[in-house]
């Protein structure tokens, strides 16, 4: 590995956290939290404005103001598109910030195309939540292809947990180089659920959650939401919350065949405090996102995963989550046979969580300070 002493010389190393969503705002909210209390690391963030509100409000819940915005986002934005306008000004806002290190999270288009830049100007980059793998370029797509890439590029990897190291390995990649620290979304989603609330107005549970919104599932929506009107006039006592994805292409694809179903409430997106909380008084998760894969195991609560392969199978082999695929008719018959058997829900939620203790965003911060030459490396964590 290359040495970076030299950054010693300056009293305070500049750590850009680059991310452009949500998920990835919440994920690296731990990790920022513990740089700031590390001394000599001096953290910033770089928003490239994948999300806007969503982003801002993830933010605000941990007290976390962004540095720079490279406000990127269009409606019905076409993905080279994005990543053309994400390499430039990343790369020139990376120089400009005074980087020494940059970390960047998970799987989106701001993930590699950051990472890219980054390479590009020459300086080190840590990846969060590094080696997760489907091991189909096609589900999920464009992610399972953006973590791939990224991991060719990296100085460090965070790895999750230790099936996500050994992904790296595989590949290649260097022992010396992979930390396994446990998924910061589990460090996120425990603090969120204490901070907060269900949504005002909310009519009363039991809940089942769902959330639909991947991009290779775009032609199946319409289906899977009949799949699931079926599922909810089955069980007339049970209200099914879906907080819907902004993007046009989900509303216009779920909207007209849920909206109307008497215990099916459709919403806007959540802020992050009431999903949580949200997720954590529900009595089963129905959704394609692969945090909430990750959130679901660390609150306990079942999940169906509408997907035909996950990046996350220690879930599968924990038992707290179950692979329904994308048909329509076996999605219904999962979710349908799992509401119906409180048994099989019970021995979900007794599941061990696989994914984290809450402490991975510490984990990340001691990795960077070692790599700087600021301090020991820390050791794997172990579930």
């Amino acid at each position: 590995m290359n040495d970076y002493s030299y950054l010693k010389t300056r009293t305070s190393q500049r750590v850009v956290l680059a991310f452009g969503t949500r998920p990835e705002a919440t994920k690296m909210a731990p990790v920022y939290l513990a740089l700031q209390g590390m001394p000599h690391l001096k953290p910033l963030v770089l928003l490239t404005g994948q999300h806007r509100e969503q982003l801002r409000q993830a933010l605000s819940l941990f007290g976390i103001r962004e540095d720079r915005n490279l406000d990127v986002m269009q409606e019905r934005q076409a993905l080279p598109d994005l990543a053309a306008r994400i390499l430039p000004q990343a790369a020139r806002a990376l120089k400009e910030m005074g980087a020494d290190y940059v970390l960047v999270h998970g799987d989106t288009l701001t993930t590699f195309a950051v990472a890219w830049a980054a390479f590009l100007e020459g300086l080190p980059v840590g990846h969060v939540e590094a080696g997760l793998r489907s091991g189909s370029l096609k589900e999920p797509f464009p992610e399972e292809a953006n973590r791939r890439l990224t991991d060719v590029l990296t100085d460090l990897d965070f790895a999750p947990t230790p099936l996500a190291k050994a992904n790296l390995l595989r590949e290649g990649k260097g022992e010396e180089g992979i930390l396994v620290t446990g998924q910061t979304g589990v460090d996120a989603v425990l603090l969120a659920a204490k901070l907060g609330r269900l949504p005002q107005g909310l009519p009363p549970g039991p809940y089942v959650t769902v959330t639909m919104h991947r991009r290779e599932n775009w032609p199946l929506l319409p289906e899977l939401a009949r799949a699931l009107r079926k599922v909810a006039e089955a069980f007339p006592e049970l209200t099914f919350v879906y907080p819907v994805h902004l993007n046009p292409v989900v509303r216009e694809a779920v909207f007209p065949v849920l909206k109307g179903v008497g215990n099916f409430v459709l919403l806007d997106p959540l802020e992050y405090g009431p999903m949580a909380a949200l997720m954590q008084e529900s009595l089963l998760l129905v959704t394609d996102s692969g945090g909430l894969q990750e959130e679901g195991a660390a609150l306990g609560v079942p999940v169906v995963v509408l997907r035909n392969v996950t990046e996350r199978p220690e879930g599968l082999e924990a038992g707290i989550l179950k692979l329904a695929g994308t048909d329509p008719e076996r999605v219904f018959q999962v979710v349908k046979g799992l509401l119906e058997d409180p048994e099989a829900l019970a021995r979900m939620r007794r599941a061990k969580n696989p994914y984290g203790d809450g402490r991975a965003g510490e984990r990340v911060a001691r990795g960077v300070a070692w790599r700087l030459g600021l301090g020991p490396r820390p050791e794997d964590w172990r579930p």
